[in-house]
């Protein structure tokens, strides 16, 4: 039988927790761990009623637990900005964001609402404006920024001249773009903290390899059933070859509560699809910083002037 593997959490009683992505997998594996450990915590889902079944797992498993599920469609800046003026006019200081939520290579290239390619959209695009429009509660609590990135980030690159692939779409490669794009975004956001005295410490961590959703079957996304993949990654996981949702959360839990965790640093498993939590080296596709401002700066323009800071 694999080891068990696991990481200590701080007490974070008092502490008030965003977690993207949090009603299955590695998302509520995540968010669960973050109210044992006694953060209150908003858990914002597309689907009211997964999201509140979802909160009521956890409030069975951790008593007199503070849980919100408030509506986040992450491919629609209408709904992120909705979210994020009703957490402003709440005025709670935000200590944790885990942006940690994802789509993942739909069989035909889709948009977002705004039009946007879909993965590019929501994993990166919807995570910006979420971080962005939080910033002044962010500054508020001194927030430690968790960003979810993939091994899928390990190649690839930027397609500058045709972010959303209406030229020419290839899924998996606008799939790592969107990861790359969240990486850089991490590493930009820790960069102009420091410049501009903000308070914030921003992260990035990848969950290796382990049998969620993402790869499962999604009628929403086009998938009526699971992909060879997921198959193949739920035979790996039992063998402890790859990890479980259980210890693929580490990483991102290591980014955000780990007492090593300063910001502009990368977390992940220390196989590159599984096993104990551990800081890495940046990949080559998350090095140009030169790359990471012109991101932001993109991003920033692409999400509109109601995220900018």
């Amino acid at each position: 039988m694999p080891r068990t593997i696991d990481i200590t959490i701080p007490d974070l009683t008092g502490k008030l927790a965003v977690v993207t992505g949090a009603s299955d997998g590695i998302g509520h594996v995540i968010a669960t761990r973050l109210v044992e450990a006694g953060a209150e915590l908003v858990m914002p889902v597309r689907s009211s009623a997964k999201g509140e079944a979802a909160a009521q797992r956890i409030r069975d498993r951790v008593a007199g637990s503070r849980i919100s599920s408030p509506a986040l469609d992450l491919s629609s800046l209408d709904s992120i900005a909705a979210l994020t003026d009703g957490l402003r006019s709440e005025g709670r200081p935000i200590h944790l964001l885990v942006n940690n939520a994802g789509v993942m290579t739909p069989p035909t290239r889709q948009t977002t609402s705004d039009g946007f390619e879909l993965q590019f959209g929501t994993n990166h695009l919807g995570h910006v404006a979420l971080t962005l429009g939080l910033l002044p509660l962010l500054r508020e609590g001194a927030a430690r920024v968790t960003h979810q990135s993939s091994v899928a980030a390990r190649s690839g690159e930027m397609n500058w001249g045709d972010l959303d692939w209406e030229r020419s779409y290839d899924v998996m490669k606008a799939y790592s773009q969107s990861k790359i794009a969240v990486g850089l975004f991490a590493r930009e956001l820790d960069a102009r903290s420091r410049a501009e005295g903000w308070g914030i410490s921003s992260n990035l961590s990848h969950p290796g390899v382990s049998p969620t959703n993402l790869l499962a079957a999604q009628p929403g996304l086009g998938r009526q059933r699971d992909t060879t993949g997921v198959r193949v990654i739920r035979v790996l996981s039992r063998l402890g070859v790859a990890g479980t949702p259980q210890t693929a959360a580490l990483p991102a839990l290591l980014a955000a509560t780990g007492p090593a965790s300063r910001g502009d640093q990368f977390f992940g498993p220390k196989r590159v699809i599984g096993g104990a939590p551990v800081e890495r080296e940046f990949w080559a596709p998350l090095r140009d910083m030169d790359a990471a401002r012109r991101l932001w700066d993109e991003s920033e323009r692409l999400v509109g002037a109601r995220f900018a800071v």
